[in-house]
């Protein structure tokens, strides 16, 4: 009797946690809605039970990484007192940890969902390369992606704060060269360029950054947005 209220406790546990990180964790409620709609609009497109299974698998592989997340910043929000650079080092691969579930789940549900999709994968691509929305999104997700690998090699700043090169200034630049490419008004392209510079003026200013880690986030961001359009444009 005592082994079995024992294994109801533990579930009663199991339950409790969850139900926790449901209330407390705003994060974990958008995946666990999301995931009950992707599964239900998988049901409905007649998925085969072996890609159900993968996408359940790539969900659940994020709602663990969450659970995951949430108690090791409670484990170290009760062990570290102040604010130490390795509790926050902590916090930030647990975070990481989540973020590449993400991906993951994101990768497979294309792969799976794109099967279903009304065109083939080619003429998807054909319309990437006619289409300048589809390239606006993969220039900035390039521009971010090298400013983080630049930082990383550096090993100074984040994303979008301090460090070699500027993140501000490569976003903002690298917009002004997209509308450049793709409006026919010249007042538009002018007025972006002044945005742009102002933006990285506020950096040198607000002295987040310096001239050339500015001057190089512009450069990067014109340049990855000029090759991207050269090669899908």
């Amino acid at each position: 009797m005592r082994d079995k209220q024992n294994i109801i406790q533990s579930f009663n546990c199991a339950i409790e946690g969850f139900i926790y990180v449901m209330k407390t964790q705003r994060n974990m409620r958008i995946h666990f809605l999301a995931a009950v709609a992707i599964i239900l609009f998988a049901i409905y497109l007649n998925f085969s039970k072996t890609d159900i299974l993968l996408l359940c698998a790539a969900i659940t592989f994020v709602l663990l990484s969450e659970m995951l997340n949430t108690s090791i910043e409670l484990a170290v929000d009760l062990v570290s007192d102040g604010h130490h650079p390795l509790a926050r080092i902590s916090k930030d691969v647990a975070a990481g940890a989540v973020f590449i579930a993400s991906i993951n789940a994101v990768v497979t549900g294309y792969l799976l969902f794109s099967r279903r999709l009304p065109f083939p994968l080619e003429s998807g691509i054909l319309k990437i390369k006619h289409s300048p929305w589809h390239m606006t999104f993969i220039c900035l997700i390039l521009v971010f992606a090298i400013v983080v690998m630049a930082k990383v090699l550096v090993n100074k700043g984040t994303p979008l704060r301090g460090g070699m090169p500027s993140g501000h200034s490569a976003m903002a630049f690298s917009m002004w060269a997209i509308i450049s490419i793709v409006t026919e008004n010249g007042l538009i392209a002018v007025l972006t360029f002044v945005m742009a510079m102002l933006i990285a003026r506020s950096r040198i200013t607000d002295k987040i950054h310096s001239f050339w880690e500015v001057a190089a986030g512009a450069l990067v961001g014109v340049l990855m947005t000029i090759l991207v359009f050269q090669l899908l444009g």
